[in-house]
């Protein structure tokens, strides 16, 4: 695993280049802090640079597990870590901040306190949020091996989604965002990274809108140039310049369902898959959702008018109440499926607009997402 982790890193924060911390005599940064119960471990502080990891300094922790350390002052953000063995604190550095960092060993890689630096509350966010993808990713695998791929896909896909609108395309300048970029998780003892702009033009679109802005914030920075070699190397690719035009929101005459393998309110796994060669209303409802009654009203007469003639609907719960939920849809003649893992995001959460509602063509295609249905029953009418 180490040599493929090692390589997924060559792309960002450790991605092989040239990096030199520029100095200013006297002026400092320093990190310091506590980690309780690390007594006799042996706390290294490293710098996360382009061209690998290098020790700065190192202690070995007292009873109290007090610690400080200090560098040069960085003329541009920088990406520093506190480790002891496999547990790391990753932290951003601009200029001569002090950041102050209260941990508890043996799980201060998630049990950890952080003040003095914006930047790095961001930072612990996302790499909680990480670490719970992670944890999503291993239980699915170990339960549901036959699905797994689909499901992990579905799951990276809206934790793209969260992380892009709520981190990076919100304050793109941040050393915050430039972390975000180089996340990643480990499946089948392969680092795999979450955006991968090779792979999707939507991925590289955000490691360009970095770029822009560390462009304006840095210029002629290591870490800006790095940024725009990445996303340059991403354009290059023909298929990925071409589905740039696309938008991001689902539009089925481009793609084919994502699957939901979702259960029933008597425990039967459904799959969107199943339903090729019906025409599918596919909508993301809560019932406990105000107006939810009269909702359920109108897609009761849909349902009576079309489904004679081939509609179906394929309704996903999103409440939290899994037992209010089946209770609300006992008498329902649809198929009715709750999400208790997250997978429906590859659908909820590039919709913009409500009520979330996709169409499916006889063909098993997506035609129409929620912004392009102008007349629900008219768009039927065209596929029926």
């Amino acid at each position: 695993m180490k040599h493929t982790i090692k390589r997924i890193f060559v792309a960002g924060i450790i991605a092989v280049g040239v990096i030199v911390l520029a100095s200013c005599a006297g002026e400092q940064f320093h990190v310091n802090g506590s980690i309780a119960n690390a007594k006799d471990s042996v706390l290294y502080f490293e710098h996360n640079g382009l061209e690998g990891f290098s020790t700065i300094d190192s202690v070995k922790l007292d009873e109290k597990g007090n610690f400080s350390f200090s560098s040069d002052k960085v003329d541009h953000p920088e990406f520093f870590r506190l480790r002891i063995a496999g547990q790391i604190i990753n932290i951003a550095i601009d200029s001569t901040e002090t950041v102050n960092v209260q941990a508890t060993y043996p799980q201060m890689a998630t049990d950890y306190s952080v003040k003095g630096s914006y930047e790095n509350e961001k930072i612990k966010e996302l790499a909680l949020k990480q670490v719970d993808l992670q944890a999503q990713c291993q239980t699915i695998y170990a339960e549901r091996p036959d699905i797994a791929d689909s499901l992990v896909n579905v799951l990276v896909s809206g934790y793209k989604q969260d992380v892009s609108r709520n981190y990076i395309f919100k304050e793109p300048m941040r050393a915050y965002s430039y972390f975000a970029l180089f996340q990643y998780i480990v499946v089948g003892n392969e680092a795999r990274l979450i955006f991968d702009p090779t792979k999707d033009a939507k991925d590289n679109k955000v490691f360009g809108a970095v770029a822009t802005s560390w462009d304006t914030y840095y210029p002629g920075s290591d870490r800006t140039q790095n940024l725009h070699n990445i996303t340059i190397k991403g354009m290059k690719d023909e298929r990925i310049v071409q589905a740039q035009t696309k938008p991001v929101e689902v539009d089925a005459k481009e793609m084919g369902v994502i699957d939901l393998p979702l259960r029933d309110n008597r425990g039967v796994e459904h799959h969107l898959t199943d339903l090729k060669g019906k025409v599918v209303l596919l909508d993301f409802h809560v019932f406990s959702a105000e107006g939810s009654t009269e909702y359920i009203m109108k897609m009761r007469e849909l349902y009576n008018k079309y489904h004679d003639r081939g509609l179906e609907i394929y309704m996903v719960s999103l409440d939290n109440n899994a037992h209010f939920w089946k209770e609300q849809v006992a008498s329902l003649p649809w198929i009715n499926v709750y999400d208790d893992s997250g997978i429906s995001r590859a659908y909820t959460a590039p919709a913009q607009t409500m009520p979330i509602i996709y169409l499916i063509d006889r063909g098993n295609n997506v035609v129409k997402n929620p912004s392009q249905i102008q007349n629900l029953s008219e768009e039927i009418e065209k596929l029926l």
